[in-house]
């Protein structure tokens, strides 16, 4: 790929906005925009009883709430496992004895660089939640076949959470 004019737009407090020309193949130059953002680290805890923790958090940029797995913004430099479980205690109180990867997801790769580590979290031990003052964040216990049943029926719609149940359920990432 032959990138030409690249410049920085915007920088913001999460992302940043940069545009670029790009050669594809025989068919020209072509103008792109896109938002770079940090990526994140996502974790479906999974109970020794086959029940999964999600958390109902509101979420300002749908103007709704929405039911997620425990997430959050990777700092810079920080590894994606300590990521995890950082926002998996924040989030829910939990701490887990082993986050195993399910893999990762490009949120939405026509506009964003995004990446999100997915893990499963087992071996869960309860704590107190500590969620960032302008999170509204409540947790939900439910079965995994339930949850998966909401992420086929649309009562679940978050991507990444669906492709970690998704992965999950198959065993494998």
């Amino acid at each position: 790929m032959e990138v030409r004019h690249k410049s920085r737009l915007f920088n913001g407090l999460v992302v940043d906005l940069e545009q670029l020309d790009v050669q594809i193949g025989s068919k020209g130059w072509h103008t792109y925009q896109i938002v770079r953002h940090p990526g994140g680290a996502a974790v479906l805890p999974l109970h020794d009883d086959n029940t999964v923790t999600l958390i109902r958090q509101l979420r300002p940029a749908v103007e709704e709430f929405t039911i997620e797995i425990p997430a959050g913004r990777l700092s810079p430099n920080e590894n994606p496992i300590d990521c995890g479980r950082r926002e998996l205690a924040e989030e829910t109180g939990l701490t887990a004895a082993v986050l195993s990867p399910l893999g990762q997801i490009f949120t939405s790769p026509g506009v964003f660089d995004e990446i999100i580590h997915l893990f499963l979290a087992t071996g869960l031990s309860q704590g107190v939640s500590q969620p960032d003052p302008y999170e509204d964040i409540t947790t939900l216990r439910i079965p995994l076949s339930e949850a998966l049943r909401m992420a086929q029926d649309g009562r679940i719609s978050d991507g990444k959470t669906i492709a970690a149940l998704l992965r999950a359920a198959a065993g494998r990432p």
